[in-house]
């Protein structure tokens, strides 16, 4: 991380941030849990292993913004601008990104689990090795994007746009695709298990393998040999 002044292992509340508004800091072990920090001014700022629990950040204005290994469950980012943010290693589980803005930000390694991404605006996200399942991330677009080790099961993946997406480790397991887009999408990397036959029609112009062929045959009692 860049040096910027830092508090180390400190229970911060709204106050204690206010005052160091201005100025971009490292937040290294601090507690944060229920903070109320919407609608202040964060840009720039590090968190690194800093506990964010069901804080309210709605509104904030986090652009380039880091994250480091937090532990943010619950937490609420409805409304807030994410912008060339970098979350690595974090464990958001069930948190509300509803109307938040990720524009070229990037996430690796994060847990989302039960996340609320509804709203989402974001060109250009890049998600690898994270956890969605059971999100609701409808009409994201992933077009001509690689998706690397993204857990999909059960997500509410509506009218989202994958086309010409590459799926590398991925799965899509029960996830709801209704209106969903994967023209030109290559699907051989990704599981698709829990999907009927009668749901096959929303890959039209995928590429998928003949093991997932047979697999969705299967539905209907038939082989592929």
């Amino acid at each position: 991380m860049d040096a910027l002044p830092a508090r180390n292992g400190q229970q911060l509340a709204r106050a204690d941030i206010i005052a160091l508004a201005g100025t971009p800091h490292a937040l290294i072990d601090c507690d944060l849990e229920a903070a109320e920090l919407a609608q202040i001014d964060l840009t720039g700022w590090q968190f690194e292993r800093c506990n964010l629990r069901n804080a309210d950040l709605a509104g904030a204005m986090l652009e380039r913004t880091r994250w480091q290994g937090c532990r943010g469950g619950g937490a609420n980012f409805t409304g807030c601008d994410l912008s060339d943010a970098v979350l690595t290693g974090c464990d958001f589980n069930n948190v509300v990104l509803r109307r938040a803005r990720l524009e070229g930000a990037r996430l690796a390694q994060c847990k989302l689990t039960g996340a609320d991404l509804s709203g989402l605006r974001a060109l250009e996200i890049d998600m690898a090795e994270c956890l969605l399942i059971d999100a609701r991330l409808p009409g994201l677009s992933f077009r001509k994007q690689r998706l690397s080790r993204i857990d999909f099961s059960q997500a509410d993946l509506r009218k989202c746009d994958f086309r010409m997406a590459s799926f590398e480790g991925c799965s899509l397991r029960e996830a709801m695709l209704d209106g969903a887009r994967f023209e030109g999408a290559d699907l051989r990397g990704a599981d698709i298990g829990g999907v009927h036959l009668g749901d096959a029609s929303r890959f039209r112009g995928a590429t998928i393998s003949r093991d997932q062929a047979g697999e969705l045959l299967a539905e209907l009692g038939l082989k592929v040999r």
